[in-house]
Parts: structure tokens; C-alpha cells; sequence
């Protein structure tokens, strides 16, 4: 019994592997797999963005800070793990570093990585929404509603992350957010 369950285990691994997701287009609206590299991959700088985002080893940090964030909420060990990829200038990670420093408290930092991840992907939809929830958090309604209206004209309003953000903002002003 246990040869066969030596023979089944490697088997069963890799054809959940082969079944997993698969890079699109677009995950704009985010999710454990960072978006593909865009087609220009040069930066200002002249330096050339590598590939890394197709990188098994780096998909397989990027989900295991996902897991970090999202199902231990441990945001100070995600923090670590997403800059230790060294690709803060791929929307998907930026935007996980400022939801992360948001969820800590620290608005300064995390708006900087939501200003990045708008920098890369100006239609990063999730970032939307998190900056969206962040202006909230700041008091800033006006700027919630703006952010709201950009998610809708990205994603519709059926989307998961309209529908969140819109949620919050039918909220009264101090009203405790749960999201």
C-alpha cells in the first residue's frame, strides 16, 4: 500500500499543477497570480524588466504571500515576502505591499505602493478598490466616489470590487469598515 501511495502522490501533484490556473491577459482585478509582463519591457531607466512573473519560483512566492495576506492575515510577514520578490513595480505585488501596510496602519507607505501599482496598470481594478477603501479610511469621500466610478467603468458594476467599495461608501461617514 504504501509503494502504491508513493506512486500516486507525485502523480496526483502534477496533475494538479498541469490543471492550475494558467496566466491570461488580465487579472486586473487581482488575484494569487500576478499579472503577465507587459509587451514593453523596458523601464525609464533603460533597464529591462525580466520575465519573472512567468518564473515558477516567483509565482510560487507571490502565492505563498497571497496565502500570507488573505488566510493567516499576517501583513507584516507579506510585506517581507512581496519585497523580497523584488518586483514592486508589477501592479499585482504593489498593490498586495499597500493593502498589506493599509491593513497595518500605515496609510504613507501604502499609498506609495498603491501609486506604483497605478503606475504600472492604470486599470488595475483591484487597486481601485483598495485605494477607493483607503480614501475612505482617510475620510476622503469625494476621492472613494471617483475611485468608484473608475471601477465601474473598468469592470461594471457587477463586479466583486464595485460592489465592495460601494458598499463601504453607502456606509455613514465613521462607520467601522469590514472588508
Amino acid at each position: 500500500m504504501r509503494k502504491l501511495s508513493m506512486l500516486l502522490v507525485p502523480g496526483l501533484v502534477s496533475m494538479a499543477l498541469a490543471a492550475g490556473p494558467v496566466l491570461t491577459s488580465a487579472y486586473a482585478a487581482g488575484s494569487d497570480d500576478p499579472s503577465p509582463p507587459k509587451s514593453d519591457t523596458s523601464t525609464k531607466k533603460g533597464k529591462k524588466k525580466s520575465s519573472s512573473v512567468s518564473d515558477p519560483k516567483f509565482l510560487a512566492a507571490y502565492r505563498t504571500a497571497y496565502t500570507t495576506i488573505y488566510d493567516n492575515h499576517d501583513y507584516t510577514s507579506a510585506i517581507g515576502q512581496l519585497k523580497s520578490l523584488k518586483r514592486d513595480d508589477v501592479a499585482d505585488v504593489a498593490n498586495l505591499i499597500g493593502y498589506s501596510y493599509r491593513k497595518l496602519g500605515d496609510y504613507q507607505s501604502s499609498k506609495v505602493y498603491y501609486e506604483l501599482a497605478l503606475k504600472d496598470d492604470p486599470n488595475h481594478v483591484r487597486t481601485w478598490q483598495y485605494f477607493g477603501l483607503w480614501q475612505l479610511e482617510q475620510g476622503n469621500r469625494e476621492q472613494a466616489q471617483y475611485h468608484l466610478n473608475k471601477i465601474a467603468s473598468l469592470a461594471g458594476t457587477d463586479s466583486s470590487e464595485y460592489r465592495s467599495l460601494a458598499a463601504a461608501l453607502d456606509k455613514p461617514t465613521g462607520a467601522t469598515l469590514v472588508y
